[in-house]
């Protein structure tokens, strides 16, 4: 498909720079797929539509102070590098490196007072660099002294306080970007959620290159996903099997919460304990086979997200929400609104829609 058939017209000034001030007091907007409704909410009001039995699916993994600004030791000249992805090789990472063409192999840079320096190891097109870390210690506990937290380039200024751009259940670190969707429960509401009979269950995928690279091509047969590491494990396994036998609904927070559920539905054709990569690209045409309702941001145009959450309720659909989320200033991305899609859906009209 085109991708200019994801775009639409967003004023700047509706791009959140900031977190809410109460994470649950944010807007929501309650989409019906089945019927093609929505209602303006707050989202705390959600409540009222989960159901006893719904088992609600998050992503807990914990976002590292990621990037890292430094020195190229060789010439001097300033290098800024994203951490990615941890690979096999001990301490060296996938990343993603500005002015990425004076970065070749055995450059090393330097980061603050030197007691942290990385080598480059291998190089990779579209700025992607094999980095070796060196330092004495423990890596996450250099990289918090030094690294900042990897906001998306929409947002204008560092935040005073990291856990702003963490959920309240962050618990893996690993992560070169938040599960946003994730920002808007509170303990006290996953209570409430808990004591209405709906179950949670935590997964893993650690969110990294996909996040920050847009799409390049003009049809989206050609674009491809960078992969990214998930986890499940046993006991969440368990329970989303019994939950689909019972016809119990699975309710995805968030889009990484979707790739992991569908990635390993997908792959078995029922949930298993699984830890792997997955470069799954969801968009119209694809059938959800795992997740029955889903909670999510507003999310860029053209972007991946926008195909994902086409090919759950219907391309026309989903910009007409968007349309009405724009008039009425609902706050989009990272730290924007939230939208909870639910209701039965006919797929095989997915493309139509």
């Amino acid at each position: 498909m085109d991708i200019n058939l994801f775009d639409f017209d967003l004023p700047e000034s509706l791009i959140a720079q900031s977190p809410s001030s109460k994470r649950d007091e944010c807007r929501l907007l309650v989409v019906d797929r089945e019927h093609k409704t929505y209602e303006d909410k707050l989202f705390k009001d959600i409540i009222p539509y989960l159901k006893p039995g719904d088992v609600l699916v998050r992503n807990n993994t914990k976002v590292i102070p990621a990037r890292l600004i430094g020195t190229k030791e060789e010439t001097k000249g300033h290098c800024e590098v994203l951490l990615l992805k941890q690979l096999e090789e001990k301490d060296t990472w996938e990343c993603l490196v500005g002015n990425a063409h004076s970065v070749k192999e055995g450059t090393h840079v330097s980061f603050g007072d030197g007691s942290l320096r990385c080598e480059c190891v291998k190089v990779l097109p579209e700025g992607i660099r094999h980095m070796r870390f060196i330092y004495e210690g423990i890596f996450l506990e250099v990289l918090e002294r030094l690294g900042k937290m990897p906001l998306p380039p929409y947002i204008k200024k560092q935040i005073s306080n990291n856990d702003d751009y963490q959920t309240v259940y962050a618990k893996v670190p690993g992560s070169a970007a938040a599960p946003t969707a994730g920002f808007h429960f509170t303990k006290e509401l996953f209570d409430k959620i808990i004591d209405m009979g709906c179950e949670v269950v935590d997964i893993t995928l650690n969110i990294g290159l996909g996040t920050f690279r847009p799409v390049k091509v003009s049809d989206t047969k050609d674009h491809v996903m960078h992969s990214e590491f998930f986890h499940m494990d046993e006991k969440a396994a368990s329970i989303l099997n019994k939950a689909k036998s019972e016809g119990r609904r699975i309710i995805a927070i968030g889009t990484t919460s979707v790739r992991t559920l569908e990635s390993i539905y997908g792959k078995y054709g029922k949930f298993v304990a699984a830890s792997e990569d997955t470069s799954i690209f969801i968009n119209p045409g694809y059938e959800y086979k795992a997740v029955d309702a889903l909670i999510t941001n507003f999310h860029l145009p053209k972007s991946t997200l926008v195909m994902l959450v086409s090919a759950f309720m219907g391309r026309n659909f989903t910009l007409s929400c968007y349309k009405h989320a724009v008039e009425e200033k609902y706050r989009f991305f990272s730290f924007g609104d939230a939208m909870f899609i639910y209701g039965k859906y006919d797929y095989s009209k997915n493309l139509e829609d």
